[in-house]
């Protein structure tokens, strides 16, 4: 499957935007029928890393990708993981990991049992986070 192109904006609010004109208006469905749900206020964690604080400095790597998320959910070849739950430090079956591209993530909650929330994407960059994430069970 190709991806879309990079998107390039010259700011934040471009990005935000089209994050809501794309996202919030209506679920995205799952190659395989799981309604993903998008709320305005994920922007900020989706597009944002933490620095110093939580979610506290833009990040143009992420954002640029934006049109990968829908991508990503509708790609049937992507692989997916069953989620890290860091509170409860186990792996949960109501989260599910897609990584597309090699290194892009992109992480869903279930909510029922056929809908979902969308809870970020970002890019892998360290070779550890693309490990934990393999070696989690294959989502089924």
């Amino acid at each position: 499957m190709s991806y879309p192109a990079l998107v390039k904006y010259s700011s934040i609010g471009e990005y935000r935007k089209h994050f809501e004109r794309v996202y919030c208006q209506g679920p995205v469905v799952t190659f395989d029928g799981i309604p993903v749900r998008f709320r305005k206020s994920t922007f900020d964690h989706a597009f944002f890393e933490s620095k110093q604080f939580k979610d506290d400095t833009f990040s143009k790597k992420r954002a640029e990708r934006i049109d990968w998320i829908k991508a990503a959910l509708e790609d049937p070849q992507s692989e997916r993981y069953v989620g890290w739950d860091n509170r409860r430090k186990r792996y949960d079956r109501t989260r599910r990991v897609t990584v597309v591209m090699g290194d892009y993530v992109v992480v869903i909650g279930l909510t029922r049992k056929d809908t979902a929330l969308f809870r970020t994407a970002f890019v892998a960059d360290s070779g550890r986070t693309l490990n934990l994430i393999r070696q989690s069970s294959r989502w089924k």
